[in-house]
């Protein structure tokens, strides 16, 4: 009965609801061997089974028990399983709804579903609220059934306070809906994991991992406090129950588990609320209130490799996906794979201007072939069949005409209007290019999270693609923040200066091929800054901020990330760059940089360049480094890993004569970056370092 990690999760039978976390969508609540997690926002349950596959997988590698608790129904009330599977078994059920469940991001046939199980049963079904503007057969809009003879609720609704009945397929508490489309992933993820899952009540927990029933209500009234702190309640009820369930004693779990109800199913901690809610309200430390970017609790300086594989681990794509014509794809992201609609060349044909023939017309002396009359020419083919002994008038791009299979290039013939003469020597197939010998139907063209290039559309245009799935741009939106800072180009008071971050990083962003929102420059004032992330997250995918991100008395922008519960600072073991403050405002992830442009710029190609590759759907990617003889001396200690503005001159590396952090005129003198390892290190003229250029980020 003891397990390790807890999940819950609250499901949604609806349409796929963006990338906004939002309510009445699916979230995923965790307390991950005693470290409770923000809550997961997911935005459609294909995505979803694939978090739970992969939590699964995560869970079993690390030797952890897992609890995963559904907010639907495991069963159906008593006497469904036989009428529709003809068998009291729970599970035939899930196979019978896994079968015939059709479920995609955007759309489900559950309510037609919903009819078609109603059309098995006696005088009007037992399924009602059709919430869809077409009718459907079988699935009346309004509870008007009878005769059906199913039990409206089962035993656990029954006891249970504002248990909604699981025939209600629309409407608030369309608990049929979650069930038609729950059921069915629970159905594969018990066949993906068979020797790891066990389904409570209907099987001895005595597996790694237990999938249960759970009601997030059942801790109403701690929820509703939550709420009242302007936290979202779907949040905020899988992030409570889920540390409910982790704080229980194991005595108290035994007794909610101690139930028999091989056909129903139950909920869990049902008739225990007064243990959960109590649970629930209990804070255990160390609690982790930030988002995808938490780190492990004693963590201090955290190695670059380290941080870029937790990102790389936790963040994910964002964007939308849109389709354009070719003619608008350049420089964007795939979002689905390219197949082939058509072979490239479709057909077989020449590669130049010359005669065609068959192979087997020739013999091993020299060779005079009569000519048929006509040609083949690109666009032009030969319509009839060249017989053997004769030869044919081709021109380049021409399908070989049946017959051919062997071209002989023009200037190697002494050609008369009726025969042609040469040498004895080609080889069968000479001058010749097989149908789909580049690309063929069917074949994989292009993968997804491509960065679409100029020979890309090419490639689409020859094998029959007129439009591509691409990924909807990411949005960066970039502030920068202090009351020391003014404007380029307008007058400075005493100690103000001009602000050099924003230019370069709205460059950057645009060289990277995203689309930027200039949030300005925000004074040292929190209401202010509060306007200008709500305005971010409300305009874009991620947000850039530079300066304020650190832990002194004007340092506005942790101390506000820090207030919406949802910011830690990453103690990157770097140079330069103090620590990296990352965040989620409304969904919304949070770079936190220095506000030295120097370390800045650092900050931003190391970890936030393949952040945002991750979120555009580019996938994870580090960039080229090349490792070239140094032209410069180093003695480096230990504990952070180095970068060293740089740049290559007559085959060698040079780095710029100063390594401090003010110099910003190194940024425009450099044309990459050195990369020193975290190690002690003594570098000499000649010793082969580390180069990234700026490019290859």
């Amino acid at each position: 009965m003891k397990f390790d990690s807890f999940a819950i999760v609250d499901w949604s039978g609806g349409n796929d609801t963006g990338p906004r976390p939002r309510k009445d969508a699916i979230w995923l609540g965790l307390v991950q061997d005693g470290y409770e997690l923000q809550p997961q926002y997911i935005r459609n349950r294909i995505e979803a089974e694939q978090v739970l596959s992969a939590l699964i997988e995560q869970e079993l590698n690390a030797n952890r028990r897992l609890l995963i608790g559904f907010d639907f129904p495991f069963g159906f009330p008593a006497g469904f399983a036989r009428e529709l599977t003809g068998k009291d078994d729970p599970f035939a059920v899930w196979e019978w709804l896994e079968k015939h469940l059709e479920d995609a991001p955007k759309t489900n046939n559950r309510f037609d579903l919903a009819g078609q199980i109603n059309a098995l049963f006696p005088g009007i079904g037992p399924f009602w609220f059709n919430g869809l503007s077409r009718e459907i057969d079988q699935l009346p809009r309004k509870d008007i059934r009878n005769g059906h003879g199913m039990p409206e609720k089962r035993a656990a609704e029954a006891m249970t306070k504002g248990a909604f009945t699981c025939w209600q397929m629309g409407g608030a508490g369309a608990v049929g809906g979650q069930v038609l489309t729950g059921l069915p992933i629970l159905s594969r993820l018990r066949r993906a994991f068979s020797d790891q899952i066990a389904i409570w009540p209907f099987e001895p927990l005595t597996k790694p991992v237990a999938i249960v029933e759970i009601w997030p209500s059942l801790i109403n009234p701690v929820v509703k406090d939550a709420e009242a702190k302007d936290e979202l309640r779907d949040a905020a009820q899988v992030r409570l129950m889920a540390r409910a369930v982790s704080c229980l004693s194991t005595t108290d779990m035994k007794a909610m588990l101690d139930v028999v109800a091989p056909e129903e199913g139950w909920i869990m901690g049902l008739g225990h609320e007064d243990k959960l809610i109590a649970a629930a309200s209990e804070l255990r430390p160390p609690p982790l209130r930030d988002d995808c970017f938490a780190l492990p609790a004693g963590v201090d300086w955290t190695p670059v490799d380290e941080a870029l594989a937790m990102l790389e681990q936790r963040l994910r794509c964002v964007v939308g996906q849109e389709t354009v014509p070719l003619t608008d794809a350049q420089d964007r992201i795939l979002a689905q794979d390219v197949i082939a609609k058509r072979s490239n060349p479709p057909n077989a044909n020449t590669a130049v201007d010359g005669y065609g023939f068959a192979f087997d017309s020739l013999n091993k002396s020299a060779q005079t072939l009569p000519l048929v009359e006509g040609r083949a020419a690109a666009g032009a083919p030969f319509a009839e069949t060249v017989p053997v002994g004769y030869a044919v008038r081709i021109l380049t791009g021409s399908i070989l005409p049946n017959g051919v299979d062997t071209v002989i290039l023009q200037e190697d013939v002494n050609a008369s209007a009726t025969h042609i003469a040469f040498n004895s020597g080609i080889k069968r197939g000479a001058n010749t290019r097989e149908a789909g010998e580049d690309v063929k139907a069917g074949d994989l063209a292009l993968q997804k999270g491509r960065r679409i290039t100029p020979a890309d559309l090419a490639l689409c245009a020859a094998t029959g693609s007129s439009e591509l799935s691409v990924f909807e741009t990411l949005r960066v939106a970039v502030l920068s923040t202090g009351d020391e800072l003014v404007e380029p180009g307008t007058p400075t008071g005493d100690g103000q200066i001009y602000d050099a971050n924003r230019s370069m990083l709205l460059s950057l962003i645009k060289r990277f091929g995203y689309s930027s929102v200039d949030l300005g420059i925000i004074r040292d004032d929190e209401a202010a800054l509060k306007q200008a992330l709500d305005q971010g997250a409300q305009q874009a995918d991620l947000i850039l901020t530079s300066g304020g991100a650190s832990s002194g008395d004007e340092d506005h922008v942790s101390t506000l990330l820090n207030a919406k519960g949802a910011m830690t600072e990453w103690r990157v073991a770097m140079k330069p760059g103090r620590p990296l403050a990352l965040a989620v405002w409304d969904g919304v992830p949070v770079f936190g940089l220095p506000g030295n442009p120097v370390a800045a710029l650092a900050c931003t190609l190391v970890f936030a360049r393949p952040a945002m590759r991750a979120l555009a759907g580019e996938g994870w990617q580090s960039p080229q480094a090349y490792n070239l003889p140094a032209g410069f001396s180093k003695s480096k200690k230990p504990g952070r890993r180095e970068y060293l503005r740089a740049r290559v001159r007559d085959g060698s590396v040079e780095v710029f004569h100063s390594e401090g952090s003010g110099r910003i005129s190194g940024l425009s003198w450099a044309e990459g970056l050195v990369e020193l390892p975290d190690g002690a290190v003594r570098i000499k003229p000649g010793d082969l370092v580390r180069y990234i250029p700026f490019g290859n980020f």
